[in-house]
C-alpha cells in the first residue's frame, strides 16, 4: 500500500478509472455479441443495418476515448461488416 498522500490519491483515481472502463468495455462487448447473434438470426435486413451502425459508432467512440486501440476498433468493424454482408447476400 502507498504511504504518501499523493500515491494514495493516485491509487484511488486509478481504481475508479479501472471500474469505469470495465463497465464500458463490458457494454461494448455485449453490444458486439448482440450484433453477432442478430446477424445469425432471421432478423430483418433493416434491423441488422441499424444495429451495425450502432456498433460501429460505439467502437469509434471507444477508440477515441482510448478504451480500445484504434486498430482493434477498425479490425472489429471490418469483421462485423464482412459478417453482415455475408448474412445479407
Amino acid at each position: 500500500m502507498p504511504h504518501k498522500n499523493s500515491a494514495k490519491k493516485a491509487l484511488r483515481k486509478s481504481e475508479t478509472r479501472r471500474l469505469h472502463k470495465k463497465t464500458q468495455r463490458s457494454t461494448l462487448r455485449t453490444l458486439i455479441k448482440k450484433f453477432r447473434t442478430t446477424v445469425e438470426s432471421d432478423a430483418s435486413a433493416e434491423e441488422k443495418q441499424k444495429l451495425f451502425s450502432e456498433v460501429t459508432k460505439n467502437l469509434d467512440q471507444s477508440a477515441a476515448k482510448k478504451l480500445i486501440h484504434a486498430n482493434k476498433a477498425a479490425r472489429t468493424k471490418s469483421r462485423l461488416a464482412k459478417a453482415l454482408a455475408k448474412s445479407l447476400g
